[in-house]
């Protein structure tokens, strides 16, 4: 059956049946790889794999050796591409990823600041309402001085009484 646009995809019969991958656990491997292809340790393995492969091509037995130094040893260049074929998409896997990760870092970094500005000025207005209800609470000095001209007004009051008492 031919692929046609108006037949759901479920229908649609495949030459070669497709695989189904978890796609968090590719990238969690090849990130791996990636990571190691990016490391001393790796460099360190592939000099020593090259230099024991020349070395036994070069001066091995002659009839043991599997790549000839006069082709230019063709096998050891057609691995090392295989494998710089291989590494590239990996590492680029591996930054589209990290690019991924980044974006919703700076996403929630984002959103965090939003929130912070959000608490710092709704705690701005709290602390001006505060600034404006202490201005209009009576202090200490106050109370006491207003008491103090209480009792000298009832003093005086007190004082009138007994005048007017004496006089009378």
């Amino acid at each position: 059956m031919a692929d046609r646009l108006d037949t759901p995809l479920a229908q649609r019969r495949a030459l070669v049946p497709r695989l189904r991958m978890d796609q968090d656990a590719v990238g969690r491997v090849t990130e791996g790889i990636a990571r190691f292809l990016g490391t001393p340790r790796f460099l360190v393995y592939l000099t020593v794999f090259c230099a024991l492969w020349l070395a036994w091509n070069a001066w091995g037995p002659e009839h043991l050796r599997f790549d000839s130094a006069a082709n230019g040893f063709t096998a050891l260049t057609l691995m090392l591409s295989l494998q710089a074929s291989y590494a590239a998409p990996l590492i680029l896997l591996a930054q589209n990823r990290q690019d991924d990760r980044d974006r919703v870092m700076a996403e929630q970094d984002r959103q965090r600041g939003e929130r912070n500005l959000a608490d710092t000025e709704y705690l701005a207005r709290e602390m001006a309402a505060l600034r404006i209800a202490l201005n209009e609470v009576a202090t200490r000095d106050f109370v006491r001085s207003e008491i103090r001209n209480l009792l000298e007004e009832l003093d005086e009051k007190d004082r009138r009484q007994d005048r007017d008492r004496d006089r009378g």
